[in-house]
């Protein structure tokens, strides 16, 4: 059975009060751990409907990591373009992308299920060279599919105005600000700066001002 906070905050939605409902919503996913996609989506619709779209945009992104879906993603990108937000493409790839890791860990499980009975069958009948080698190309095609397919942090902007940096520093040259709620994907840390993919190329931005979503 639900807990009662839980059940008075899905009854409060339903009759379409949102704003009462939302601490008890907040209080089982960040006090209690109580954590589902459902959750958070329900989560996202009232802050939509209060006004608050930064607040929106991390529950949706928060749903989207946890359950990947084409339209969760579309309701992403609507949004983000409500507001003129940067990084969330609207192109049929990133939706193929989508659909790819939503299947991401069943299709690795599989493959390496895979690489394991196919390396002890090799080993178990002594097979031949040719059959080596069409076993170090299924490793290869494991390979790919971990670097291509594997989902990667990205961070939504959490102060308007945002600096990003050519280095991780104040010294360093300044490249552009952000805007609250742009999305930009996580390619490490250093110290008090993350390092971020923007305009195909390589940014800083102070840790303080990225909130990263895995």
């Amino acid at each position: 059975m639900a807990p009662a906070g839980l059940r008075r905050a899905d009854s409060l939605f339903a009759a379409g009060q949102y704003e009462a409902s939302f601490p008890d919503y907040r209080q089982q996913v960040w006090q209690q751990r109580r954590v589902s996609p459902e959750l958070l989506l329900k989560m996202a619709y009232a802050q939509q409907q209060l006004g608050h779209y930064p607040a929106a945009l991390l529950y949706l992104s928060m749903a989207q990591a946890r359950q990947p879906r084409v339209r969760t993603w579309r309701q992403l990108v609507a949004l983000a373009t409500q507001h003129r937000l940067v990084g969330y493409p609207a192109t049929w790839q990133q939706e193929l992308r989508v659909q790819a890791q939503r299947y991401f860990y069943p299709g690795l499980q599989a493959l390496l299920a895979g690489a394991l009975v196919g390396a002890m069958a090799l080993l178990w009948r002594r097979s031949p060279r040719g059959a080596w080698v069409g076993y170090a190309a299924y490793v290869a095609l494991l390979g790919a599919y971990l670097h291509f397919l594997r989902p990667t942090p990205t961070g939504l902007v959490a102060r308007s105005g945002a600096a990003l940096m050519d280095g991780p520093g104040a010294s360093s040259a300044w490249l552009s600000t952000a805007a609250m709620g742009d999305r930009l994907p996580v390619l490490g840390r250093q110290d008090i700066w993350y390092r971020v993919q923007w305009q195909q190329r390589v940014a800083f931005v102070r840790a303080a001002d990225l909130l990263v979503v895995e």
